[in-house]
This record gives structure tokens, C-alpha cells and sequence, in this order.
């Protein structure tokens, strides 16, 4: 049975016979799978009470290792966003007690975002929800299948300057 882009893609042959549609096969499902993606993890995060921008906050400070503490820049370089959506995704971990911002020990002017205990318990917990969830998605692939995905993915990002 065809999807839904095996059936836009027969359209524009019929429509446009001059045109090769082929690639919307790879770039139309690989969209739309991200979509659905970014659904099924969103979900997850909001099982923790948490929004994907907190959960990336939580996760980047969790990863850098102890003491859990990174600067907004670093932050921000970290997880590919603008300074002023650190700020605000800052924000709003800090009122819910899952990270502090205080000023760097080196710098008085410089301000350094640190991981609570609260805010480890919370991540350590979601990401390894995070993970359970991500390993479910994959279940229709086998372990060689999954390599090489990554491995295609990987060079095409790399291709992309990704």
C-alpha cells in the first residue's frame, strides 16, 4: 500500500512528467517522520513536567559532567538556540528550583547556570525515560540496520555542515 508520499510523488509525475520528484521520497518522509518524532519525545519530556527547551537545559548541564554548571554562552553554543531562548529556557528551570544562576567565582560580571540536586534527580529520571522512548522508536530495525541509518545520517549531516 502506498503513503502518503509515494502518492504526492506519483501526482507530480502524472502532473509534471518533466520533472524528477524522486527525492521528495527521501527529504518528504524523512520530514515528516521528525515531525512525528518530535511529538512522540515532546511527549515524553511532559511526562517529567517538562518542555523540550527545559529538558535540553537539564540535559546539556547533566552531560558536561560535574559541577553540573555551565555560562549562558556556553549554553547556548551547546545546544544550537539564540542567547535570548537560553535566557528565557534559564528562566523558567530556575523558578522551578532545577538549576541557580549566579555570578561566575572568576568574573563578577559573568553569570554561571548550575544543576540543583532537584534538577539532576528530574533529568536523571527523564533521560532515561528519554532513552526507553527513543529505543521504542527504533524497534523495527535491527541492530545492522540501525548502524548503518546512523552511519548514512551521519555522512549526509556532515555533508550539510551540520
Amino acid at each position: 500500500m502506498a503513503d502518503h508520499v509515494s502518492r504526492v510523488i506519483a501526482q507530480w509525475r502524472q502532473e509534471r512528467p518533466d520533472l524528477d520528484p524522486s527525492p521528495q521520497g527521501i527529504i518528504g518522509r524523512l520530514h515528516r517522520i521528525a515531525l512525528r518524532l518530535t511529538d512522540e519525545l515532546v511527549a515524553t519530556y511532559a511526562d517529567h513536567g517538562l518542555g523540550e527547551g527545559e529538558f535540553d537545559i537539564l540535559a546539556t548541564l547533566r552531560r558536561s559532567g560535574p559541577p553540573y554548571a555551565l555560562t549562558p554562552t556556553e549554553l547556548a553554543a551547546q545546544t544550537m538556540v539564540t542567547s535570548g531562548a537560553i535566557t528565557k529556557r534559564v528562566d523558567r528551570c530556575v523558578t522551578q528550583g532545577w538549576v541557580t544562576k549566579e555570578r561566575a567565582d572568576d568574573d563578577g560580571r559573568g553569570r554561571v547556570v548550575a544543576l540543583t540536586s532537584q534538577g539532576r534527580e528530574l533529568i536523571d529520571d527523564a533521560f532515561t525515560a528519554h532513552l526507553a522512548n527513543e529505543a521504542r522508536l527504533l524497534e523495527g530495525f535491527n541492530s545492522a540496520e540501525r548502524a548503518e541509518l546512523e552511519r548514512m545520517l551521519e555522512r549526509w549531516s556532515s555533508r550539510l555542515g551540520l
